[in-house]
């Protein structure tokens, strides 16, 4: 079924803002591609997006779009040398930019943690809140001496021509608000449309980072959820609902705790309080896809990158459907009702 008209590509399975030690796979930071006929669509950049890229045998030109879930760094390492980088490949992209989609200006910091025992000082405080957009032109200006050396010298075009940032607008009528009510429930909400695909999104639940997204990819071939980051939420079992593939996060709590419970200092706590209500165990990832209906569920964003199969597979027991854990470049087709995962 390497012919598929339609496949996920899972470009990199890791999640968290590290390189994790022990890491017999030598898992990528989470990116996947989304396939459909000759294009392909970006989910996230995270560390090694732009090796992956090539050793799944995927072309630049070939870009249909990049979305961004949220702005943490492990979702979003990597933009800068896809954005630098790129203008060595997308030259042909002039006129007819990359589309690059992600959540717009925060408007406020997250409160501070009540673990706090002396307040943090915020960094960028002149503007240390922004969206994709501003994070694109801050990339730009970061590179700005070896951009204008070639395109001045080298006559390569800026990649402000290549790219197209594009803040996701949440629509005013559901009662968001960034740190009073991050996740209201709504219905999805269409965000890009081509001839291939039309790409929803909705709001997820991630505290503190808000807006946080998950989006769905329909296509005449079928269909693609990704959570993003997120606990058990609502609103991405409306989103996922019959949803051919649903790629979920998954963290091993039992990994949080050997990390955090001993601690007693204000960061420990912290962070530990942050994983318990940001993220999702494998359980509860099968609760979201049965609850959606999805066809099949693979985890992927895995925390601890490390971790032994063995914490993973558990979820083949307890999902009704295909359950998946695929490693870095697996392809997974998409054809109803059947699917099948190819490792490369």
């Amino acid at each position: 079924m390497n012919d598929s008209h339609m496949k996920v590509v899972t470009l990199g399975t890791a999640g968290g803002p590290r390189w994790w030690k022990g890491d017999a796979k030598d898992r990528a930071g989470i990116s996947t591609a989304i396939v459909v006929e000759d294009r392909f669509y970006l989910v996230d950049a995270g560390h090694g997006v732009g090796r992956r890229i090539r050793q799944a045998g995927l072309e630049l030109e070939n870009l249909g779009g990049v979305f961004i879930t949220h702005l943490h760094s492990d979702h979003t390492i990597d933009l800068p040398s896809l954005v630098v980088f790129g203008m060595h490949e997308l030259q042909q992209r002039v006129g007819d930019p990359v589309p690059l989609m992600g959540p717009g200006p925060r408007g406020a910091l997250p409160p501070i943690s009540s673990r706090a025992e002396v307040t943090p000082r915020p960094v960028a405080p002149n503007n240390p809140t922004p969206g994709i957009a501003g994070m694109f032109d801050n990339i730009v200006a970061a590179f700005a001496t070896d951009l204008n050396d070639r395109v001045l010298d080298s006559l390569r075009p800026s990649p402000e021509l290549l790219f197209d940032p594009r803040d996701i607008a949440i629509p005013d009528s559901i009662g968001y608000y960034p740190n009073a009510s991050p996740t209201p429930d709504m219905a999805p909400f269409v965000i890009f449309e081509d001839d291939l695909v039309t790409v929803t999104a909705t709001l997820v639940e991630h505290p503190p980072v808000a807006p946080a997204f998950a989006f769905r990819f329909d296509s005449e071939y079928g269909s693609v959820t990704i959570s993003g980051d997120t606990c058990e939420t609502s609103n991405l079992v409306r989103l996922a609902q019959n949803t051919d593939l649903l790629l979920h996060e998954a963290i091993d709590f039992e990994w949080v705790d050997s990390m955090y419970e001993h601690r007693t200092d204000d960061e420990g706590r912290a962070s530990r309080d942050h994983h318990y209500k940001s993220h999702t165990s494998v359980e509860g990832a099968i609760r979201v896809a049965t609850e959606a209906g999805a066809g099949s569920l693979a985890l992927h964003h895995l925390v601890p990158g490390s971790a032994d199969d063995a914490v993973w597979a558990k979820g083949g027991e307890l999902f009704a459907g295909q359950f998946l854990v695929p490693e870095d470049l697996d392809t997974i087709n998409i054809s109803t009702p059947a699917y099948s995962m190819t490792r490369s």
